[in-house]
């Protein structure tokens, strides 16, 4: 009898753009994205499916602009068009290492990329290439967080990794307040409850509504990543327990 080929593992890795930026405090730092591919380069591999969805603040945050008196859908759909220059920044580097890569775009700009089509995406992941999600939902007053979510549950991915500048989530900034405490695991609710900023509650609320795992760690110490695919204890785990 002939053996049962094993089911590919399947992640949906959040980036947030600040993850893109570095120390120079704005846009896009060559090293850190370079860094960024090579991560992924590392666990890229017939075993391991990968899609990812990429925020803009590095570039520009619609809801800060918004703040100052811009029209929020007008600043939303700014930030949005923010996320597609992070995408095609990180596809190049990704390919230049051998990674094939796709970017899918919310919002339609076909000299750049193709526009989102869920059965394109699974297509692309089944022949074993990195998808890029970029300009979040396509609508305004969503977050890249909550597109992370949504295209997560979408494409039956079996978690979020969430990766940001800090080492899992804090009762409190750890930056500020030396006496922040890390969670090691928590449930939805608690993230709900706590108002621990993790995720925005429309994107905690969808992952709880629909079973998906959360793990947030540092994208900025190198193996983090790794160890987060392969189900090692890094960073804070988020189910629907809390364990």
């Amino acid at each position: 009898m002939a053996k049962t080929a094993a089911k590919k593992r399947r992640v949906l890795l959040k980036l947030s753009g600040e993850a893109f930026m570095g120390h120079q405090g704005y846009g896009i730092d060559p090293e850190i994205n370079e860094s960024i591919a090579g991560q992924i380069k590392d666990i890229y591999g017939k075993d391991l499916d990968m899609a990812i969805v990429i925020g803009g603040g590095n570039i520009f945050r619609g809801l800060a602009a918004a703040t100052k008196g811009m029209d929020r859908s007008t600043a939303d759909y700014m930030g949005m068009l923010a996320t597609m220059l992070n995408g095609l920044a990180l596809q190049d580097a990704l390919e230049r290492k051998g990674v094939h890569t796709r970017v899918l775009t919310a919002i339609a700009m076909h000299e750049l990329a193709e526009p989102y089509i869920r059965r394109r995406a699974m297509r692309h992941l089944e022949k074993g290439r990195v998808v890029i999600f970029v300009c979040g939902t396509g609508n305004p007053y969503f977050t890249t967080d909550t597109a992370a979510a949504l295209r997560g549950i979408e494409i039956g991915a079996d978690m979020i990794l969430k990766a940001t500048k800090v080492d899992g989530v804090y009762s409190k900034d750890p930056v500020q307040y030396k006496d922040a405490k890390k969670f090691d695991t928590l449930s939805f609710m608690e993230v709900l409850e706590k108002k621990l900023k993790v995720m925005d509650a429309t994107a905690i609320s969808l992952c709880m509504d629909n079973n998906m795992p959360i793990v947030v760690f540092n994208i900025r110490k190198k193996g983090n990543l790794k160890n987060a695919v392969l189900g090692k204890k890094v960073g804070t785990l988020i189910t629907m327990d809390g364990r």
